[in-house]
């Protein structure tokens, strides 16, 4: 018999690489959600408000884009947050969160297309 030992394919706690590396992603498209969300707004009020370079307005697009980044950040960490409680159900929880981010979306569009028309 050989010596050498199989490595696990699972880390002690009962999670595979690739689950870690799955929440992983969720909770860093998370964080880029936010930090895109905070820097446009800071750079809106830096230079809107403080410097008074430029006079920016919140039309319909520009408010389209907070709301969007702001509600995905949010949307990205809670998947995050759920998977970390109920990894059993992960599988069913990521296709929930892609269906809703695309129907979010959709409906983004359309409700920025109808108030611009």
């Amino acid at each position: 018999m050989s010596k050498v030992k199989k490595k696990p394919s699972r880390l002690p706690g009962g999670l595979s690489e690739e689950e870690i590396q799955l929440e992983k992603i969720i909770q860093f498209s998370g964080w880029i959600f936010l930090i895109i969300l905070v820097f446009f707004i800071g750079a809106w009020i830096f230079l809107d408000f403080l410097l008074d370079i430029i006079e920016l307005e919140i039309g319909a697009s520009t408010y389209a884009f907070i709301i969007f980044m702001g509600t995905n950040s949010a949307i990205s960490f809670a998947l995050a947050t759920k998977i970390k409680s109920n990894r059993d159900q992960k599988r069913k929880l990521f296709f929930d969160w892609l269906l809703g981010e695309f129907l979010f979306s959709m409906i983004s569009i359309f409700a920025v297309a109808a108030y611009q028309w």
